[in-house]
Parts: structure tokens; sequence; C-alpha cells
């Protein structure tokens, strides 16, 4: 079962290979928050909203009409965060850029020290805690872009790159519950260039736009997920690779690493949405693929639907520092 927003407001799920307006759902997150309201789970409320009328779902989004499929109404509410050196191989790509920053072979990095703790204890038996992972910041929800919309890489930015990811959405309940209502596709946009420089620069790297969907998916993540991430210049694909993901190839579970971003209290605000990204082990740059401008990035893998693809634009160099008013 699968859910999309349109732009403007409208809620679509599809079901197998038909997909229909749910009647009087104006937004994902008005569904999610009448189930917590009402305590009943969402695949209750979506049934009682009955059958609309059907529509062509990759249609939609090929017009350029399909949203991220979810939204906070109030995007200061809407937090984008994320995990890394969370997939087999993750530290791989991450570990040599380091080491090519100084010169050659180096001690263990801190990301190699952070990936073989995830190795080992990363996945707790049931009822414990794991190790934390490595965690990041991306913005709130004005940085969300919707599918088919440009990533934009800002003035000062190095290097405009992809993550092809899964990302996790969260409501949290009147009590400070956190509520999973499903996972989507996510790009989740970086600078590697710049994290390249010093792993302390990672922060900076991430506080980048991040795509998500078309399409949520319901309930439980598959354990196993195997997809495709593409880089399409002139309509020629220039770049592909598979990617993996899901528990059977990451070191670390998904509810360990829900667990280490939801223990924060200021992350369990009543009515606030978080949109969680739980790391990758595929990207062009550790290929020493450079992207331009106007590449598209497309993301994609079969238990999530349609395929999540976003151009890559790029702000002017900046002009000079920001000016500070004194009040």
């Amino acid at each position: 079962m699968h859910l999309s927003q349109l732009i403007g407001g409208g809620v679509i799920l599809r079901e197998g290979e038909i997909a229909r307006l749910l009647p009087g759902a104006a937004s994902v997150y008005d569904l999610a928050s009448a189930a917590i309201g009402e305590a009943r789970p969402l695949a209750a409320v979506l049934a009682a909203a009955g059958q609309g009328e059907a529509v062509d779902l990759a249609a939609l989004a090929a017009t350029g009409k399909l949203d991220l499929p979810m939204r906070h109404p109030e995007p200061a509410r809407m937090y984008l965060t994320g995990t890394g050196l969370t997939h087999t191989g993750s530290a791989s790509a991450r570990d040599a850029m380091h080491a090519a920053a100084t010169g050659g072979p180096a001690p263990v990095t801190d990301s190699m020290k952070m990936f073989r703790m995830g190795l080992e204890g990363g996945k707790p038996a049931l009822g414990e805690i794991g190790v934390q992972p490595e965690w990041f910041y991306k913005g709130p929800g004005t940085e969300a872009v919707a599918p088919g919309q440009p990533l934009t890489s800002p003035g000062f930015a190095l290097d405009g790159g992809e993550e092809p990811e899964i990302a996790g959405f969260y409501v949290i309940g009147p009590d400070g519950t956190p509520h999973r209502v499903g996972f989507s596709l996510a790009n989740e946009f970086s600078d590697h260039v710049t994290e390249r420089i010093n792993y302390l620069f990672l922060a900076h790297s991430k506080l980048r736009p991040a795509a998500f969907g078309p399409e949520l998916l319901l309930g439980a993540l598959p354990d196993d997920i195997r997809g495709t991430s593409r880089i399409l210049r002139g309509g020629t694909t220039v770049w592909e690779k598979p990617f993996l993901s899901g528990e059977a190839n990451m070191s670390h579970t998904i509810a360990n690493l829900e667990h280490h971003h939801f223990k924060y209290a200021c992350f369990r605000r009543p009515g606030d949405l978080h949109v969680h990204m739980f790391g990758t082990a595929t990207l062009s740059f550790a290929d020493g693929f450079t992207t331009e401008a106007g590449d598209v990035f497309e993301i994609s893998a079969a238990a999530f639907g349609l395929p999540l693809a976003n151009p890559l634009a790029a702000e002017p160099a900046e002009a000079g520092p920001v000016t500070v008013r004194m009040l």
C-alpha cells in the first residue's frame, strides 16, 4: 500500500496497480494525525475514507503534479535529519576520501572506527539499546524538494552529489510518542568535496536540500531492498550503479537508528513531523564522477513504486559575505 500527494492538496492511495484519489483527504499529515488522535491504525482511517476516482500516477509524476509524499503545514516544524555509516560497505568511500585528503594511507579514521562500532553493536537484541550512529541535520521543511523539482547547490558549494537512501516519516503524538507513517525513496543531496577536506566539515556538507518520494510505502520496511541510482545528462545515462538498503544490508537496525534520534526530548514535540534518512553505501562521487548543472538524478527501487527524479541546479557564486545588521 502506497500514498502520494498532489501539489496543492489531495491524497492518492495505490494498492497494487490501481491508484485512486481519497475522498475528502487534503494531506497525508491530516490522515496520520487523525489516526493518532483516534487511536486507530492508519489503514483503518484510509479504508474509512472510501474510494475515489482512479488516476494515472505515472502521468501525474511525468507532468510534475506530485508533491512530497508528506509535508507539515508549518515548514519550520518539519525536521530533515539522517544517519551515516550505517550500511555494509558505506565506510569504504568515506575512509578513502579522508585518506586521500592526507596524501596517502593513514591511521584508521574516525569514520572507520564509527563504522566498526556499528558492525559490533548496531543490531542489539530486542529491548536493548545499541551503539549510537553518526547523526546529521539537513534543515527544516523548506529544504524538502518534491519529485521533479531541482536540487539546488548553493553558490558557495564545491560539489553537488546524490545519495540514494530510504527515509522514514514520523509524526509526534500528543503524548510525545513518535509514530512512523511510512518510508520513501530519498536523495540525500550533499557536498562531498567539502566533506573530503576534513571530516569535521560533514555538518556543513549536509546543509543542503533533499528530495523525497514520490510514493510513501506503508507498513514495515522490506529487509532487503535492491535499487538503482543513475545520473542522466541530456537524456543519456552517464553514471549508474545498484544500491542496497534494508536491515539485511545495514550495520544498524531501523529501531536502533530511531531510538538514537528520538531519545532527544526536543525531537518528541507533539505535532512535529520528522523525516529521517538511514544512509547509503553508493554514491557517484566515490567513483570519481563529477556532476554538472542540468544532470538528472534518478533513484528507483521496486518496493517504492515510481522512481524519484530531480535535476541538479546551481546558484550563482556568492558575491561576498553575508551582512548582519545591528539593531
